[in-house]
């Protein structure tokens, strides 16, 4: 959003002074990653930047990304394999950029924000999520955020608007005080841009603002307030929803109230039971108990293997197939999901699929052990 004059003066809703959607199909995994150019690194707020990345001209197609979708980075750390997932900033048809906030002792967090620099080369897998809007569709798209969920809003937010001149967006984003706001000037280049197309509703929590409905928590009293105020819930078309599970949480039992259809709910968490969410790793042990023959079907290439019931379908299967793609572990990312194709396997937390991809037969391979002699998941579908 560079270039963008501002007004002086912005209105009550405007920013503060500050230096996943179902029934789509989703694209088809590429599990390889790749080593890109950071580009460059733009502070955002006191504790967040936005990374961005070269794209070279034979990446460019596996690069293009929808609005609202994530790119999984890689780093080796005293020889482990650790990955992340960040969502995507920038908007349809640009160059990929991530929105990156440290998180206390965040092994991948803490390394971006403050050691990596223009320049410098990071192992990035090509974009995926399936949280992202019709583009060719016009409509009312409304965006709630808190902390760090911003960043596919922000994307999100721009394509949608640029798009088409019909389409309008509501975003309420929370934060703690005006310092912690990430993309405050991107949001308000955004307002300026499209005066009658975006509305924009900050609440802070620890910092009075003039109207006492912007001031607190972004919690179930306080977004019926916004939404009964702001938005005729028969003319919204889309209700987009990330940031940590309380917000998210409370924010689908208020649209549930007020008779919102699921499927226009859409949903993103960063956290999971309020807590950075980590990548689980296992010791190498015989197999005791019960075990499955598992296949696994990615990239064209099928490998079959038994597997132990009492660790997940993504875990066991690493063994044979170290590239299977992984970010968070926790159930929240969404990158190790697959269809299961034949056989049954039980999934036991789900932050990141919408209830028609679970009636479909997908699961989140971190969180699905096997329950029948044969389970075959199909990464590719």
């Amino acid at each position: 959003m560079k270039g963008l004059e501002k007004e002086p003066t912005r209105g009550l809703l405007d920013a503060p002074t500050s230096q996943n959607g179902a029934g789509r199909p989703r694209a088809r995994r590429r599990p390889a990653f790749h080593s890109l150019r950071v580009a460059a690194l733009q502070p955002l707020c006191e504790d967040a930047v936005a990374v961005g990345f070269e794209i070279p001209a034979e990446l460019a197609e596996e690069f293009a990304f929808a609005p609202g979708q994530s790119l999984t980075l890689r780093r080796e750390i005293e020889g482990r394999d650790e990955r992340r997932s960040y969502s995507i900033c920038s908007p349809a048809g640009t160059t990929p950029r991530i929105g990156v906030r440290v998180v206390p002792g965040g092994l991948f967090s803490s390394w971006l924000v403050n050691d990596v620099r223009p320049g410098d080369t990071v192992e990035v897998m090509a974009p995926t999520g399936l949280f992202t809007p019709d583009l060719t569709t016009p409509g009312h798209h409304v965006l709630i955020a808190a902390g760090s969920g911003i960043t596919p809003m922000v994307s999100i937010a721009e394509s949608v608007l640029a798009a088409d001149p019909r389409s309008t967006v509501t975003l309420f984003y929370g934060n703690r005080r005006t310092g912690t706001v990430m993309f405050a000037d991107e949001l308000a280049d955004l307002k300026d841009l499209y005066p009658a197309r975006f509305q924009l509703a900050h609440v802070l929590s620890r910092e009075p603002r003039e109207a006492e409905v912007l001031s607190g928590r972004l919690d179930a009293d306080r977004l019926s307030a916004l939404i009964d105020s702001l938005v005729d819930v028969d003319t919204a078309d889309h209700w987009w929803l990330c940031g940590p599970h309380g917000m998210v949480r409370d924010a689908q039992r208020v649209l549930d109230g007020l008779g919102v259809p699921a499927d226009r709910v859409h949903q993103e968490l960063f956290y999971a039971d309020d807590e950075p969410v980590r990548e689980t790793r296992h010791e190498e042990a015989a197999a005791e108990g019960p075990v499955s023959e598992v296949t696994v079907v990615l990239d064209g290439r099928t490998t079959t293997a038994a597997l132990p019931r009492e660790r997940s379908v993504l875990d066991g299967a690493q063994r044979t197939r170290p590239d299977l793609p992984f970010a968070c572990k926790g159930g929240v990312c969404g990158t190790c999901r697959a269809l299961v194709t034949d056989g049954r396997a039980e999934m036991r937390r789900n932050f990141a699929l919408e209830p028609a991809e679970v009636e479909a037969g997908y699961v989140l391979t971190c969180q699905s052990y096997a329950v029948t002699d044969r389970l075959t998941v199909d990464f590719d579908t």
